[in-house]
């Protein structure tokens, strides 16, 4: 039996995912052949029950630190009314058959799937019922359950889950549309914090990762690929390094041009990673020229610079007449804002574990995107789909690069030469220079108040990357809606594009985290040109509707709720603050949730930033499965986002990427963490996500903090300290 789902809009699946064709999710729910095991009954693809009424619950989509595999099973468990504690977790394989898309992006998880999981397990729950009438001889409406229990409410009567779960073959599974859910008010594990499931296995130095995988035979690999991207080997010493003990093999791999697939390199396994690491160093590879080589951060500064200087390649948006309004505007204001590629560097290198034989293909890898990798290896090794098992291991870390599968292309490439098992793992220099980059960005605006304090003109150039302003590069678009549109009568944005070598990609909280910055900083220069209040400013923006722009667009009575709560969390304006200390704010609406933040920050006299405490209020709807995890996701997002503003940035020099480990890309130390206050705003809407909308507004509230502290206004990142030296 299937049934089918539908969530958020078409667009915002496709800008979460970068993807999909369309929302419809489908799966079974219909137990697999062969899934029961030792007298363990499969419920349904989802649900085992052994005799002793321990519930396996199986996790379907990839868990990248973001604790979905342990939420998601918690809604399960709660409609099935099973004891947490009697719960045990597995992660599924890559098997869309079974439970549609598997995916970790957009932050899509939780409304995905909030109603089908509490179908799930209400299907579960009332097959196990039905099996007990059965036994009883009783009607189905006169039992209850309680705790892993079914009970006759008559004759208190009683039937563990275990002891019925074998006589469920003989019960007729329900329509999901048709079951009953449970009332929010008996909820007993949604809304309660629990751990990470994982928690004891990670800290304990359990095998989870793809890191941790090892196979009967196995060999390790590395692949030098040029820092020009997918520019083809030249010459390279295979001898040399075929002659390092330990060496297995060496070859070259023609690869392509598509920056997300196999592209040219050389392979080199050997029976230890640093046999095989050591055979690299003795390569010497030289590498073709290629086109895009001349391509560097200061030239595409330069070129967007000239670009601004002319009309833009396209008007995307244009409301009223910007030209008039800024000429009868009280003030003005002219500002150029730019932010830098910037790499994921996810805690755990790219990796993955490959064995091929006879024409099969079996895989472990920490993806985020298992189905599209899977098709990606079958296009390029000429491989049916169904000839390929993709056995999905925990991540350490993600954050949108693992999206990207060009490390699973290139381990199972090098698993069929190699004839026998092979685990891939890059360097750290590999995952700098090869990632699929948040693309860099530039805008050129020109805004205008009244005399009573109104924004009456926005007009943005946003120059960025792509072959055409409407082919942009991945993640280097902006919506024609992008707030501020549509709550200023006199909006124009026109965008213009550069042509682009480097592989872009989503990065956490993609487009917003970039865009963020400069709205919400570009709203604070106005919010002073009118000698406004920034919080009172902001509200006054937002205005007294509650949706603009129809249904489904934005929610401003959500976004005033959020904005008015962070100032009376942070006591905004009752604060007395330290010389070269200030608050700042900013608000972002992105992946569903509305949030407003405060940052308090203080600049030494040395010009260096210290992040006191940030204050979040967070507005995502009526349910927080795990509070625990979602705390964890909100307080994560604000120290990503606060690290990209102090210290990230990508070079591109002569086509290629500089930076190669963290002594020049540094992230935020726990000792200089600040903490995060978290208030969740319960609204009556659907849950949303939570993995990425609290990252975009840090980024801003941080920069206006400085202005506040400094008077110095801060348009570019990464923040430049020789700026705010006293």
């Amino acid at each position: 039996m299937t049934f089918e789902l539908t969530g958020a809009s078409r667009r915002d699946f496709i800008q979460a995912s970068a993807s999909a064709a369309g929302l419809m999710l489908t799966f079974s729910i219909a137990p697999k052949a062969g899934a029961a095991d030792a007298g363990v009954k499969p419920l349904n693809a989802f649900v085992r029950v052994a005799p002793d009424g321990v519930v396996t619950i199986m996790a379907k989509n990839p868990e990248i630190g973001q604790g979905i595999k342990t939420s998601l099973p918690m809604i399960i468990a709660e409609e099935l009314d099973v004891p947490w504690e009697m719960v045990r977790i597995e992660q599924a394989d890559n098997d869309p058959k079974t439970y549609g898309r598997q995916f970790a992006g957009g932050s899509m998880a939780t409304p995905l799937h909030w109603d089908d999981h509490r179908r799930v397990g209400a299907v579960a729950r009332a097959m196990l019922i039905q099996a007990a009438a059965l036994a009883w001889n009783c009607p189905a409406g006169e039992c209850v359950t309680d705790k892993g229990m079914v009970i006759h409410v008559a004759t208190k009567r009683r039937a563990t889950y275990g002891a019925l779960a074998a006589q469920c073959s003989a019960v007729t599974m329900p329509d999901p549309k048709t079951v009953a859910l449970k009332d929010p008010k008996d909820y007993r594990i949604i809304g309660k914090a629990t751990p990470q499931y994982d928690t004891a296995k990670i800290v304990s130095g359990q095998p989870l990762f793809g890191i941790d995988v090892k196979r009967p035979g196995m060999l390790y690999a590395t692949y030098e690929k040029a820092p020009v991207f997918a520019a083809k080997v030249a010459a390279c010493d295979l001898d040399a390094a075929r002659a390092v003990k330990g060496v297995r093999g060496a070859f070259v791999v023609d690869g392509g041009t598509a920056l997300d697939g196999l592209l040219p390199g050389v392979a080199v396994v050997g029976d230890s990673w640093w046999a095989a690491r050591k055979g690299r160093k003795q390569l010497a590879t030289k590498w073709a020229e290629h086109p895009t080589s001349q391509q560097s951060s200061a030239g595409f500064a330069k070129r967007a610079a000239e670009l601004a200087a002319g009309a833009p390649q396209m008007v995307t948006r244009h409301d009223g007449d910007v030209d008039a309004a800024l000429k009868g505007a009280a003030k003005t204001v002219k500002a150029a804002y730019a932010y830098p590629f910037i790499a994921h560097v996810p805690m755990e290198p790219q990796n993955c574990t490959a064995e091929y034989k006879d024409g099969k293909l079996e895989i472990w890898a920490p993806t985020q995107n298992p189905e599209s990798g899977r098709q990606l290896v079958a296009r390029t090794l000429g491989l049916q789909p169904d000839d390929i098992t993709i056995h999905m291991t925990r991540c350490g870390g993600g954050f949108g690069r693992r999206l990207s599968n060009d490390y699973m292309v290139e381990a199972a490439w090098i698993a069929r030469e190699a004839k026998a098992p092979v685990k891939l793992l890059w360097t750290r220099e590999d995952d700098l220079h090869h990632d699929f980059y948040r693309p860099a960005g530039f805008h050129f605006f020109e805004g205008g108040v009244d005399a009573a304090g109104n924004i009456v003109a926005w007009k943005n150039h946003f120059v960025t990357f792509g072959d055409a302003p409407d082919k942009p590069a991945s993640s280097a678009g902006m919506s024609a809606s992008e707030f501020p549109a549509r709550f200023i009568p006199n909006y124009q944005l026109g965008m213009s594009a550069m042509p682009l070598g480097v592989p872009t990609g989503p990065l956490r909280a993609p487009g917003s985290n970039a865009l963020a910055f400069v709205m919400q900083s570009f709203i604070d220069e106005l919010a002073e040109a009118a000698n406004a209040d920034p919080i009172a400013f902001r509200l006054k923006l937002l205005g007294d509707q509650q949706m603009v722009g129809g249904s489904g667009g934005y929610n401003a009575e959500r976004m005033r709720g959020v904005v008015k709560a962070v100032a009376e969390m942070s006591g905004w304006g009752k604060t007395k603050l330290a010389a070269r200390s200030g608050m700042g704010t900013a608000f972002h609406f992105s992946h569903m949730g509305y949030f407003a933040e405060v940052v308090q920050a203080h600049v030494a006299a040395d010009g260096q930033v210290k992040v006191d405490k940030v204050w979040v209020a967070a507005d995502v709807g009526r349910q927080i499965v795990n509070p625990s995890g979602a705390m964890n996701q909100v307080q994560g997002a604000v120290i990503d986002g606060l690290s990209a503003a102090l210290f990230q940035k990508v070079t591109i020099e002569n086509g290629a990427a500089v930076q190669a480990n963290f002594d020049v890309y540094p992230l935020l130390r726990m000792a200089d963490a600040p903490p995060v206050e978290v208030r969740f705003l319960k609204t009556d809407y659907p849950p949303t996500g939570l993995g990425e909308p609290a990252l975009p507004p840090a980024i801003p509230a941080l920069a206006n903090a400085i202005h506040a502290a400094t008077g110095v206004r801060l348009r570019e990142l990464p923040i430049d300290t020789s700026l705010l030296k006293a």
